[in-house]
């Protein structure tokens, strides 16, 4: 079970790569990055919603509402306010220590918007 408490510790990009991936994820990796960064590169298969909407209101994107939240930003900063933002409103979510920089850094694969081979900008 993916339990997510208040002070649970951040997750490393290993951890969050496990469970975020593969058939079945149990969970879904939330990039809160704003649209040029996103589009520059991403995780693949990961859902976008940037943290300026999470904070103004906006609704999360259908496809993780009601799902365990592994949130990820470039280095961790805006992650961390996300995923303790969407606890408060009541969601599971943790964030990961390092963000993109760290997931690049690990030889994780990171593409653009249009599935080529992307950069953390």
């Amino acid at each position: 079970m993916f339990l997510f408490r208040r002070n649970t510790p951040r997750l490393s990009v290993d951890e969050a790569r496990v469970r975020t991936g593969g058939e079945g994820p149990e969970a879904v990796l939330l990039d809160v990055r704003e649209g040029p960064e996103w589009r520059a590169g991403h995780a693949p298969g990961a859902v976008h919603a940037p943290l300026t909407g999470l904070a103004a209101g906006s609704a999360l994107p259908a496809s993780a509402r009601g799902r365990p939240l592994v949130v990820i930003c470039r280095s961790g900063h805006r992650s961390r306010q996300a995923a303790k933002l969407l606890v408060e409103r009541g969601a599971e979510a943790v964030d990961v220590q390092g963000g993109m920089n760290a997931w690049a850094a690990a030889g994780f694969p990171v593409v653009d918007e249009r599935g080529n081979s992307g950069s953390i900008t």
